[in-house]
């Protein structure tokens, strides 16, 4: 997937090149003022679910980047070309062990985007890539209606607040809310990395919508803006902070890892054994504080 990835491709070449692996991809081009970028949607049919006729949880897994290069500027694969890379490998993977007859219990709907020229921002600590789009369009795309569970899969390397080479998750973030992170994914995360669970911490801020004016540790979490249903951030993180326009940054084995953890969280929700969030604890904490999903309300920064 790096190696198809390597390249000033679009999304039709990409969907092309998984067709010939057995991964239906629909195609949508996007345009903004500031470029264009194809969104890729990917189905994995589950034994018990939904587009069989059963009612085994869908997952979804997202794979949530500016962009996978930043040509002109750059050329070459950039460090945040990971969320995208590990998305489609979940596709590839469940699609090839499926055909073997070893399917998930429950549907697996993949979605990101391929663009190839993506601008940059400048930000401290290093600089980080920007999308062509909003990320309204990018939440209208990339979070459908029928995923029951989010896993959104993105590079965390630039900033200093996680110093781990690796890859970690968020908190479950529902509602407005930030939950405790889950115990099953512990034992998911212990179980493919062997080590000791890695969780990536979040502020407020972070879950808020983009354009706030607030700072944000990056788009990790921003698709529990467009969703009532729970999200988790998958990272892909570094022991030092580099820019998500590096090139050269993407580690292979660290992307195994992060695809691992998707396909076994997949696997353990679709089939009943594994789940994100305490519902009880959830419906306690609203009857004590009430709603919080002002915080997932898109809001503009005012002119000043």
């Amino acid at each position: 997937m790096m190696d198809v990835l390597d390249a000033p491709v679009d999304g039709v070449e990409v969907a092309d090149w998984l067709l010939q692996r057995g991964v239906l991809a629909a195609v949508e081009t996007v345009a903004d003022e500031r470029g264009s970028t194809d969104f890729l949607q990917i189905r994995i049919p589950g034994g018990q679910g939904l587009s069989t006729g059963g009612s085994a949880p869908t997952v979804g897994i997202i794979g949530r980047l500016g962009g996978i290069g930043a040509r002109p500027k750059q050329r070459g694969m950039v460090s945040d070309a990971d969320g995208a890379i590990a998305a489609l490998a979940v596709a590839v993977r469940l699609a090839s062990t499926s055909s073997r007859g070893d399917r998930l219990d429950g549907d697996v709907v993949i979605t990101t985007h391929i663009c190839a020229n993506a601008p940059t921002v400048d930000r401290k600590p290093v600089p980080l890539m920007d999308s062509p789009v909003s990320m309204e369009t990018m939440n209208r795309l990339e979070v459908r209606p029928e995923m029951d569970v989010v896993f959104s899969v993105d590079a965390t390397k630039g900033n200093r607040t996680l110093n781990h080479r690796g890859i970690a998750f968020t908190p479950t973030v529902m509602q407005g809310y930030v939950l405790p992170a889950a115990e099953d994914l512990m034992s998911i995360y212990s179980n493919v990395t062997g080590r000791a669970p890695v969780i990536l911490p979040l502020s407020t801020y972070d879950i808020t919508a983009y354009g706030n004016g607030l700072p944000h540790i990056n788009s990790i979490v921003q698709p529990a803006t467009a969703t009532d249903k729970p999200v988790v951030g998958v990272a892909l993180t570094a022991e030092s902070a580099v820019p998500g326009s590096a090139t050269g940054a993407n580690q292979p084995m660290d992307i195994a890892l992060a695809t691992s953890f998707c396909i076994e969280a997949a696997r353990a929700i679709g089939a009943g054994r594994a789940r994100v969030f305490d519902p009880d604890h959830f419906a306690v904490a609203q009857q004590l504080y009430g709603p919080l999903n002002q915080l997932q309300n898109v809001a503009e920064l005012s002119a000043r």
